[in-house]
Parts: structure tokens; sequence; C-alpha cells
């Protein structure tokens, strides 16, 4: 005796089977309108090679037809003519009728055709067909994504490219690597190199690969020499040892991570940052700001050596760029520092893009206490010679319990009360936080970048 069908496997009774064969044939329309739809969206570049196709196919049935009248298959074109009239009633259906349902028909089975040899295409190359039309359209818009350079560093930079991602194809970082602190700043002592982990942030943020992302950051718990470190560190330390320096290796880096847009230091020679305070006093090391500024505040920061070079492909991007945003990150120790490698502070002094600064939420202790949001664009401006063509603000109200835990460590909330005419009339305030968080939303600021800062106009 076999057992008896247990309660969620009961056959479905004739109505409900009705139901779920309607529903499943709705849910299938919606699905290949959907498609066609997205196949037939501007510039998907399907249309005009469809519109080719038909009309290639409309020449060739009329050159068959000429050729078979005219020619030695006469007899056999006929033949064919009078079967298909033999199996029409002219008195319900036309004769041409039938003609055009063969034509049809015909087409009907030349695109069906072109589909399996493209799904048979897509599966020897590894490409699942069915996520084949979403990864055309997304390429195909990112493509004509906004170009935007993004300076900075820190978790603000990496929640920034991660809000870009999905929008364009063509965002540019550069990074600042004067880090000299925890993972970085050890590998940066033992070999010599700039400082990798906000690097390997911003290459996470960017990844096309989401399995590649979660590695890059991956921090060792145990392991003589290799805890504390992230695998991103590591594999970057090991290509700037392979390669003679991550300049060597940008190429290499963006390929096998698959970076959507790209990813660059400020500078590839190591320098150490260096901080001039109001009392005279001067500190080296950027770990070392927040526990020996004391109450004197950063008048100017600048970096040893100096004259630090850039990568062409950094200016290259500036020169190009729709616009170039600051931020969001640490005033002093995250956005400042790249703009003091002098080709890249007369580069975009001299761009023609919209520079647009993501102000802070807050004060940052030890490094920007007292300082007003006038104050980091005034610290921007005398270290770029360069004022902000707009100035993003946040307005969205934090809980009063965030609030008091960061006032509690010494942090403050930046807004425009007191600000002067010049800073309000360059400032866009909009929502731009991460509910109950003091950090951005990535999504809300890229939105707020493509839609509501200004941008270059394209000529």
């Amino acid at each position: 005796m076999s057992d008896p069908p247990l309660r969620g496997d009961r056959p479905l009774a004739p109505a409900n089977r009705a139901d779920a064969a309607r529903q499943r044939a709705v849910r299938g329309g919606q699905y290949a309108t959907r498609r066609a739809r997205v196949w037939l969206a501007p510039g998907m570049g399907v249309k005009r090679w469809l519109a080719l196709f038909m009309a290639c196919t409309l020449i060739g049935a009329v050159g068959f037809l000429h050729f078979t009248w005219t020619g030695p298959l006469h007899f056999v074109a006929t033949r064919w003519i009078l079967y298909l009239n033999a199996l029409t009633e002219p008195g319900l259906v036309p004769l041409h009728v039938t003609g055009m349902a063969v034509m049809g028909l015909a087409l009907i089975g030349a695109f069906f055709s072109i589909a399996m040899l493209n799904r048979s295409i897509l599966r020897g190359t590894g490409t699942v067909p069915g996520t084949a039309m979403d990864l055309i359209y997304e390429r195909r818009n990112l493509s004509r994504g906004a170009r935007i350079v993004a300076v900075g560093g820190g978790t603000g930079l990496s929640n920034l490219l991660s809000g870009l991602r999905p929008h364009t194809a063509h965002t540019t970082a550069i990074v600042t690597v004067s880090d000299d602190g925890g993972s970085s700043g050890r590998l940066r002592e033992s070999l010599d190199m700039i400082a990798p982990g906000d690097l390997t942030d911003c290459y996470a943020a960017l990844s096309d690969s989401p399995v590649m992302a979660r590695l890059l950051l991956h921090r060792f718990t145990r392991g003589d020499g290799i805890e504390g470190h992230t695998f991103g560190n590591l594999m970057l330390a090991t290509l700037s040892e392979e390669e003679g320096g991550l300049a060597e290796a940008m190429k290499d880096i963006h390929e096998v991570l698959r970076i959507r847009g790209q990813v660059f230091p400020a500078t590839t020679a190591p320098a150490t940052l260096v901080a001039h305070l109001e009392d005279g006093g001067v500190i080296r090391g950027e770990s070392q700001f927040a526990a020996s500024v004391g109450h004197a505040r950063i008048r100017q920061v600048s970096l040893d050596p100096p004259n630090l070079p850039a990568l062409p492909p950094v200016l290259d991007a500036i020169r190009d760029a729709e616009q170039i945003v600051l931020g969001p990150g640490s005033l002093f120790t995250s956005i400042i520092p790249a703009l003091l490698v002098p080709e890249i502070a007369h580069a975009v002094r001299h761009a023609a893009a919209p520079l647009i600064y993501v102000a802070s939420l807050m004060t940052e202790p030890g490094e920007t206490d007292g300082l007003s949001l006038e104050d980091h664009v005034r610290a921007i401006t005398r270290h770029l010679g360069r004022m902000p063509d707009c100035v993003l603000v946040n307005n969205a109200s934090l809980p009063p319990e965030v609030i008091g835990r960061y006032a509690a460590a010494g942090a403050h909330l930046l807004d425009l009360n007191g600000a002067s005419r010049d800073l309000l009339a360059c400032a866009v305030v909009l929502p731009l936080l991460q509910p109950g968080q003091a950090r951005h939303d990535p999504v809300a600021l890229a939105q707020a970048l493509l839609t509501q800062a200004p941008r270059r106009l394209q000529h």
C-alpha cells in the first residue's frame, strides 16, 4: 500500500489548476513583453539589424520568386503553388493569404533558428542565455554613463563608488595612499610601497565579481606574518613586488579584478603626510594626527617628498571628466592629500568639469575639531587653488542617540548655519544619509551627483 500524499503534495483541483495555468500564462506574457521591450530599447543595437534582416529577407524572397518563375525551377514552383491552392478554400480565404502565411511561418522559423544559434554560442562561451539580455542592456547603458572622477580615500570613497557602479562604466577613482597605520602601514614599511588599504576598498567597490569583492576585503585573523592583513592588501603587495611597483601593474589589476571603471593611486611613490599646526608644531605620519594635534588646529598639510609623480591615465581622466568629486571622507587625511600631488592639483585647477565637494557629515576628532563647513571649503580652496563649484550638503536628521554617541567622542554635525553667501549660493541640500547612521547613503549620493549636481556639457 502506497503512502498517503502529504498535505503539501495533494494534487490541485481542476479550478486551481486552471488558475495556476492562467497565472503562468500571464507571467510568461509579462516576461516576453519585458524581453521584447528591453531588446528594442534605444542603444541596444538590435533594431537596426532586425530591420536589415527583415529587409534582406523580403528582397531575398522576391529574388527567389523571380529565379524560380523565370529559371529552370519554373515547373517546380508551379506545382508548389498549385498544391497550396488546393489546400485553400478561395471562398473563405483568398489565395494570396496562403502565401503570406507560408512566408510568415518561414520567417518565424528563421528567427527561431537564429535564437537557438545564439543560445548555443552563449553556452559555449560560458554565458547563461537567460542573463545575456540583461548583461547586454547593462553594458550598453553603462557605456553611455557619466565620466566621473572621484578623489579621496577611506570608507567614504568606496561607498560613493559602490553607489556609482550601477550607473556608469566611466568612474575613475584617484585614491590617497599616504596611510601609515594598520595593515597598510606594515606593508608600506616592510616593502617600501604605497599604502594599499584604500585602493583595496575601491577595487572591491567597483569589481564586477561579487566573489572577488568579498575576497579582497577578507582580513586574516590568524597566521604568523599575515594576521591583520587583508587578502587585497597582500595581493597588491605581491603585484608591486612582481612588477617592480604598482604603476606597472595597474592594467593587470583592472583586468584580473574585473573593475567597472578605473582605480588609480594619487601617486605611485611612497610619501609621508605632514601636518603643520597653527601653534607652529609639525606632525609627521597620518596615523599620528588624532593623538598629537591636541588643542591646536591643523593649518596646512603637505607631502614629503613634495614633488611626486602622477600616472598619465589619472591626468587624462581629469581632463575628460564631466564631474570631479571630492569626498566624502576625512578632510586632511583622505581628500586633500591626493590634491597635494602637483600634477593632479594643476589638472583639477584647470579642468573644465565642475568641482563638487561632498560635505562631511561630522567633524573628526583630532583632525577637524572646531572647524565649520565653511572652514572645510576654505581648506580645500587654500590647498588646491580652486573653490568647489558645488557643495553637496545633507539635510536628513540623525537620531538623537546617534548624535549623542558622536558628541561623546568629540564629533559634531556640520551644516550651513553661519555660512557665507558664496557657500549658500553653491550648496545643494538633499537627504543623503543611510537610515539611522552618520554615513552617506551610496544610492542617494549617486543619484544626487547624476541628477542634481552640475555636469560638464559635452560638445
